[in-house]
């Protein structure tokens, strides 16, 4: 089938690359444009307390007063609010509300600090748009406004609250995204540069790789209002990097066999034909076992999983499409002026470290993988030390940011958790009005829960049926002490209702408390889902039943080693109070993922020496000499190409560029180069039980000029060169 692409391909160059750049110009022209959402609640299903406890309080409390967005004043000598201050603010307060800005519902005067240096100006949005980007836009024009009102006082005011956070992380995402995409286009070219040294090939990925992003970005924007999927701004960042480095690595392996093809002594254009015939089920494999691994996202709770899942599977095949499709047509055209002016593409180089590499793992393969799994155990060993934090508005932007400083503020002047209460809506169960004698004693109980600053009733809706009592927390939201307080006031809220009501228990902490609740969900179901999914794959590639469980298992290995040393790294040495909520499901589906495609790779390799008539500890020996090459310049491009996701600024980027690009590498120079051939070459022909996949089909000597004996530099194919006349002739 591939060699049937590959062959229709190059007959019909300019016709294919006519077909790709009228997709590109129809679909970046009629594509809607990419909605984001900042909306922590957005991400759960309705069927959380939390989310139940929002629509009670949109249908009991319709004007209830819930700040987007709050103005916090202090004097700019950092004194105490003098008389004349406090009447500033007020006068801002109400200039402010008699500007009818865009969403924005109601401004409210707030209460001034305990100690009398800070004072605040609360802003109600329209709750319906919560956290989408017409928020962003009024808190920037209130910025603004407050800049212009408080010239000529002693009044320095910041504006903080969700629709602030929603702006800088708008703002944050779009500097990091440029840093990012600078640090990739740089490290693809500089890399691709030194390891052919030819102009043309270090550019050509680069633009064609634009051309399907552009592609992609249109399609995952059809398919996010299609399926009313929620985004967040974080993703666009994600998808350059899948885009670009996944795309290089297909380039990659496709140039390599083209390479290998014209050594052999093959017409250019069939070279081309052959390479796609050759690396076409490899790079198939592998980039299926990426799209099923992100496509097990859908099965998450979490709105914002659900969405980077179909969107990361859609780059990733046409990254695929255009891997067997649009590079070689392009390369087709241009022939072998693409390595121009470089000649080191005519002749096979020693690779001598790789050779000796195969030599070690060959003689000493028990020892091998003796190493190579303790150094992946020490590292797991991090894990027992992991810990959640839940915060994503502060997690995508710097402590720098106006909103961060204003969140940070409010934890010092006010109790850590004023600036989100929690709140316990009590409702009849009939519909009866509440007997209001109780309320005193359930405001008590509330009180008197562990963690708790202060509890109230606020207010009963018209029908007397609900009460909402406002519970405030000695812990910021997003904090542990509040997930664990809220899990209490949660307790004590159900358990002594009175007869006859229901508690329901609301607010950011109660959000997170069930992101939490989602994520570990999320551990039960999609890990288990994409491994079998993944394993179901490297069966079919590899034609056993034995080879995939351990291959998922070296890889699995692997993962535990990426999140220990993350932790260790950011936990342990940097004291971060706690890993980004979701980093483990990402980082287990690109690791495991992305990993799969080097264990593809070698595993491939090795199966084709072993057709040669190789044993298997020889098979492996030659299968590192020679796919070698190919995984470490994949391995290096594509783990750098996801360290540039540490230019961002942001913890939840910073830690899911060091994790993931940690175990790219992990993969790439661990696991493929070491432990994977060592087992394989442990285990012998057992490892490919029941199809015998690796048994030489004609006997050792017929196939001289194939392989493992001609000059081969980091083939990584999935096919024996004794079926091509090609190889034969030398």
């Amino acid at each position: 089938m591939f060699r049937r692409i590959g062959s229709t391909v190059v007959r019909h160059p300019v016709w294919t690359i006519v077909a790709w750049l009228f997709a590109a110009v129809a679909i970046v022209a009629t594509a809607p444009s990419l909605p984001s959402n900042s909306d922590e609640s957005s991400f759960l299903p309705k069927s959380y307390e939390s989310i139940k406890a929002a629509d009670l309080q949109a249908k009991a409390f319709p004007s209830a007063f819930t700040p987007s967005a709050i103005a916090l004043y202090q004097r700019t000598d950092g004194g105490k609010l003098t008389a004349a201050d406090k009447k500033d603010v007020a006068r801002i307060t109400t200039e402010l509300g008699n500007k009818n800005i865009d969403q924005v519902q109601k401004v409210v005067p707030g209460r001034p600090s305990k100690d009398g240096r800070y004072s605040m100006t609360l802003v109600q949005m329209d709750s319906r748009n919560a956290g989408q980007p017409k928020q962003a836009d009024a808190a920037k024009v209130l910025r603004d406004d407050l800049k212009q009102l408080t010239k000529g006082t002693d009044l320095d005011a910041k504006l903080g609250g969700s629709a602030a956070q929603a702006l800088d992380q708008q703002d944050s995402s779009k500097r990091g995204q440029a840093l990012i995409g600078i640090g990739t286009f740089a490290i693809i070219l500089i890399t691709l540069l030194i390891i052919f040294r030819a102009p043309i090939l270090a550019v050509l990925p680069l633009i064609l790789i634009g051309v399907v992003s552009a592609i992609a970005n249109g399609l995952i924007a059809y398919a996010t209002k299609l399926f009313d999927l929620q985004a967040n701004s974080s993703i666009s960042s994600i998808l350059i990097v899948v885009l670009f480095g996944v795309g290089t690595d297909y380039f990659l392996f496709l140039m390599f066999r083209y390479r290998e093809r014209l050594r052999a002594g093959d017409e250019p254009k069939q070279a081309m034909v052959n390479a796609v015939g050759r690396v076409g089920e490899a790079i198939a494999s592998a980039a299926g076992a990426v799209i099923i691994a992100f496509l097990a996202l859908v099965l998450s709770t979490l709105g914002f999983l659900k969405q980077m899942g179909p969107a990361l599977a859609i780059a990733v095949t046409v990254t695929l499409i255009a891997g067997l499709t649009l590079i070689p047509a392009v390369v087709s055209l241009i022939g072998p002026k693409v390595f121009w002016p470089s000649k080191s593409w005519q002749k096979e180089p020693e690779n001598a470290r790789f050779a000796a590499l195969g030599r070690g793992v060959q003689r000493r393969p028990a020892l091998t993988a003796g190493l190579s799994g303790l150094v992946l155990v020490a590292l797991s060993l991090g894990i027992f030390g992991y810990n959640a934090t839940f915060d994503l508005a502060s997690g995508s932007m710097p402590k720098t940011k106006e909103s961060m400083v204003v969140q940070d503020e409010m934890q010092k002047a006010y109790s850590a958790g004023a600036a989100a209460p929690t709140d316990v809506y009590l409702s009849s169960t009939d519909g009866r009005p509440l007997d209001k004698s109780v309320f005193g004693a359930y405001a008590r109980k509330l009180g008197a829960v562990d963690g708790v600053a202060n509890a109230r009733m606020t207010q009963v809706n018209k029908a007397g049926s609900t009460a909402d009592f406002t519970v405030t927390l000695k812990y910021e939201a997003s904090t542990d002490k509040a997930i664990e307080a809220v899990g209490r006031v949660r307790d004590v809220a159900h358990t002594d209702a009175p007869d006859g009501t229901e508690a329901l228990v609301g607010g950011m902490s109660s959000i997170y408390k069930d992101i939490d609740s989602a994520v570990n969900h999320d551990y039960r179901t999609v890990f288990p889902v994409a491994a079998v999914l993944i394993m179901v794959i490297l069966g079919l590639l590899l034609r056993s039943v034995v080879a995939p469980w351990y291959l998922m298992a070296s890889v699995g290995l692997g993962f535990g080693a990426t999140l220990g040393a993350t932790v260790w790294i950011f936990q342990e040495a940097q004291g971060h109070s706690g890993l980004m909520f979701m980093l483990p499901v990402i980082m287990y589906l690109f690791v495991v993922a992305i990993g799969t495609d080097y264990n593809i790779l070698m595993i491939a390799r090795l199966r084709e020496e072993a057709r040669e008539g190789r044993e298997p500890r020889e098979a492996a020996g030659m299968a590192l000499r020679h796919a070698g090459p190919t995984v470490a310049a994949a391995g290096f491009i594509l783990a750098a190409t996801f360290a540039t996701m540490m230019l961002a600024g942001n913890a939840l980027l910073t830690e899911m560029g060091f994790a993931v690009s940690f175990g790219i590498a992990v993969a790439a120079f661990v696991m493929a180069m070491f432990f994977t051939p060592s087992l394989t070459a442990l285990i012998g022909h057992a490892a490919w039980w029941p199809g015998h996949a690796d048994r030489a089909e004609a006997p050792a000597g017929a196939g001289a000029g194939s392989a493992g004996s001609g000059p081969v530099s980091g083939g990584e194919g999935a096919q024996s060169f004794d079926r091509d006349p090609a190889a034969r002739r030398r």
